[in-house]
């Protein structure tokens, strides 16, 4: 087992930035399940919601004074205001997620952002937004940067600002533990009987809609929900990130996932941040450089990555992972 641990953590570190072809076109059936919303077409995400404020790590909503002004100077404006805006959609474990309980944002993206505001010698204050509107409030400058599991992309790049990649990704199957040898590929969950169940507005639910054309899709509303219920049989897929599925896998013995060492994209996450932007931007990418130099990257992996994999069973131990190119 401490292979595949190793295993993984090498792969999230390490894994290549490379395009996925092969898009299928097509059109979705949509199925309603009760308590669910479910639509065909582009899906309408919620917006902005209503947050507690918390001593630690405050959620702002709404408020003018703390609006991330695109100065000149978009680093110097952020040690002026002595406090640094970071855009969360707060649902994405084990990146960023408001523990209820605490009040508190936890996860690997949580503790950078920390490690970010302590570097510059200001505050750290959250700005709740969600993945339908997270590039419309970047560019709104709602904040100054937004770390939560977001993966870089050609369209992200084209309209806003975004960091070197700090840790690899890629879009991989969660299903129930006794489906694992079924879906182990597109062609088995493209297909009308395969329930798919994906958030609102972000990739997931993009690249379900271009590759999954002829299942069943549904748009549920709270991504942390959708792997209970996929455990639960009210769905059968989520496509998620791998470091999403390895968190579940590790969490819940009824869920697996088949091809976390072979998923269907690759990629790596980045901090976003607006245009106009640009000394924050060179200063951000340092800070990440000096995180990888300094083991903190591979530490944090290993705190909310590494160690839900241990029992998780999601590989034999004579996988190959993919090399960093």
């Amino acid at each position: 087992m401490k292979r595949i641990g190793t295993f993984f953590l090498a792969f999230v570190l390490l894994f290549s930035l490379t395009s996925f072809g092969g898009v299928i076109q097509g059109k979705h059936r949509a199925k309603t399940i009760p308590g669910y919303t479910a639509e065909q077409g582009p899906a309408i995400g919620p917006g902005l919601t209503a947050n507690q404020n918390n001593a630690v790590n405050p959620v702002l909503t709404e408020n003018p004074d703390h609006t991330a002004n695109q100065a000149a100077d978009a680093l110097e404006a952020v040690r002026q205001r002595g406090v640094l805006l970071v855009g969360t959609a707060g649902d994405y474990m084990p990146m960023s997620y408001l523990d209820p309980v605490a009040n508190k944002y936890v996860g690997f993206d949580a503790e950078l952002a920390e490690d970010l505001a302590k570097a510059l010698g200001v505050e750290l204050q959250y700005v709740k937004t969600s993945w339908p509107t997270l590039m419309e409030d970047t560019l709104a400058g709602k904040f100054d940067l937004a770390i939560c599991g977001i993966t870089i992309t050609e369209q992200r790049k084209e309209q806003a600002l975004m960091s070197e990649g700090y840790l690899g990704n890629g879009k991989t199957v969660l299903c129930r533990a006794e489906d694992a040898r079924r879906f182990t590929s597109l062609e088995a969950i493209n297909r009308p009987e395969v329930r798919v169940m994906e958030n609102p507005g972000g990739l997931n639910e993009k690249f379900a809609r271009a590759n999954l054309p002829n299942a069943t899709l549904t748009i549920y509303e709270v991504n942390q929900e959708i792997p209970g219920l996929v455990a639960e049989g009210a769905a059968d897929v989520m496509i998620t990130e791998i470091m999403e599925a390895g968190y579940y896998v590790g969490k819940d013995s009824r869920l697996a996932a088949p091809l976390i060492y072979e998923p269907f994209t690759r990629g790596e996450l980045g901090v976003l941040m607006p245009k106009g932007s640009e000394s924050l931007l060179n200063y951000v990418n340092q800070f990440l450089e000096e995180e990888k130099k300094s083991g903190r990257i591979g530490e944090l992996a290993a705190e909310y990555i590494y160690r839900f994999t241990n029992n998780s069973g999601s590989a034999p131990e004579e996988a190959a992972l993919p090399e960093a190119s």
